[in-house]
């Protein structure tokens, strides 16, 4: 696609501010594992890109099997991060802040991070994204649904590192830091819509919903294949951007 034609195709939601969002945690339990690091990067396309960053105490240990991915061990949280309410309560205010303005959050896997951050608020006796709201959380771009969606039959795995590589986006670091993800993340959205250029087409709420449809098919799909194969466990949620959390 020529420079003329992706500035047509992105003359809205593309060229508009953007807010990633990721955590890095002590497991992969939505309900009950918690936030060690966190960040929030705004970015203007071609106008600048703010990082925000955490690091947090958890209260719990951090498994070695979850430090060895991020790095972030229960000494150096225990030393140098600050208390989980402080830090939930300035991501979810953040985040609440920008999506009142339109502002699309962009998280890769989004049903992993923002209902664990929800599961967290709770566990913390803090609002939910949800709750501050006063209604659903949206809207959100989440490169994975939008890559399953677009490029549904393309064999191989789908890890951010994976569509980093695919799409051929730049990175001088290593993934697994939440910084590092969020901006690579960005980059693979933007990459993404350079690709399937009918995505800059779209208003954002008829893209959000389009991916609530895209990932439910996957999700239902997907249960499907593991009811065949006969693997124990629940399968993948159907609920997409948020699993609600418990109180």
């Amino acid at each position: 696609m020529s420079e003329q034609q992706y500035d047509a195709f992105t003359a809205g939601w593309a060229r508009g501010p953007l807010v990633g969002f990721d955590t890095e945690t002590t497991g992969v339990d939505v309900a009950n594992d918690r936030i060690v690091t966190a960040a929030v990067v705004l970015r203007i396309p071609g106008v600048s890109t703010d990082v925000r960053t955490w690091l947090v105490d958890p209260g719990v240990e951090i498994p070695a099997e979850a430090a060895a991915i991020h790095g972030v061990t229960t000494e150096h949280a225990r030393a140098h991060g600050v208390a989980p309410a402080v830090a939930l309560e300035e991501i979810a205010a953040e985040l609440a802040a920008h999506l009142r303005e339109g502002v699309p959050v962009v998280a890769y896997n989004a049903a992993f991070d923002l209902s664990l951050l929800d599961a967290e608020l709770a566990r913390h006796g803090l609002a939910t994204l949800p709750e501050r709201l006063g209604r659903a959380v949206t809207p959100v771009l989440d490169p994975l649904v939008l890559d399953r969606w677009q490029d549904r039959y393309r064999r191989g795995k789908r890890r951010l590192g994976d569509l980093v590589t695919h799409y051929g986006v730049l990175t001088t670091e290593d993934l697994h830091a939440a910084d590092v993800d969020v901006l690579a993340t960005l980059d693979v959205l933007d990459a993404l819509v350079r690709t399937f250029p009918e995505l800059g087409a779209l208003g954002l709420e008829e893209l959000h919903h389009a991916q609530v449809g895209a990932h439910d098919t996957w999700a239902r799909s997907f249960n499907e294949w593991r009811a065949r194969q006969g693997l124990d466990g629940p399968g993948a949620s159907r609920a997409w951007p948020v699993e609600h959390a418990r109180r």
